[in-house]
């Protein structure tokens, strides 16, 4: 595989063995983070496909002053937060009544964590659209509750209410998890 620096020159230069390349280094870190902000796979691909496209037409304005990678994430983010704002007047927003203080710690109650990747991503997927993105953007982005609330359109104690109810929600379905195998979260128990 070429030099990330020759790669980025292709890029700029619109080679496209060289985009193929990008592609190749960076799809499998960028399905994650898409993973991550979807309910399915096959959306995860499709803002993912998109995302890329938009990584393709504005590489010339990429300045090199952090890592490609970074500035890839962003986009692929970006992305995603625009998908999700476009969406949301169609998402039926799940009221989570069941909900209880008193779900025990599901890492406090064996040796460590016993979930896989997959069962943690399932789970996040799991979460309402809402929930998962302040979770997300909070979590794995590092963003504050100020600019999440500029980012999705809601007050900083929405997103802060978001936030804890998405905890309390993936405690729920990982302590279901522990209890009743991988049915609870693909089932909703």
């Amino acid at each position: 595989m070429l030099p990330e620096n020759d790669i980025l020159a292709g890029c700029k230069a619109g080679k496209r063995e060289s985009q193929y390349s990008l592609y190749q280094r960076f799809s499998p870190v960028m399905m994650g983070v898409c993973l991550r902000y979807c309910q399915s796979r096959e959306e995860a691909e499709d803002i993912m496909q998109e995302g890329f496209i938009k990584v393709f037409s504005q590489i010339g304005s990429f300045r090199q002053e952090g890592s490609l990678e970074g500035w890839i994430r962003l986009i692929m983010v970006n992305h995603a937060l625009n998908s999700y704002r476009k969406n949301q007047k169609y998402l039926v927003h799940d009221k989570l009544d069941d909900l209880t203080d008193d779900v025990s710690d599901p890492a406090q109650e064996g040796d460590g964590y016993p979930y896989s990747l997959e069962e943690l991503l399932k789970a996040v997927q799991a979460l309402p659209s809402g929930y998962r993105m302040v979770f997300n953007l909070y979590v794995f982005e590092g963003f504050s509750h100020k600019e999440i609330a500029t980012e999705l359109h809601i007050t900083e104690n929405t997103s802060k209410t978001q936030l804890m109810k998405a905890r309390k929600y993936l405690q729920k379905k990982l302590f279901q998890l522990t209890h009743y195998g991988k049915e609870a979260i693909s089932h909703g128990r």
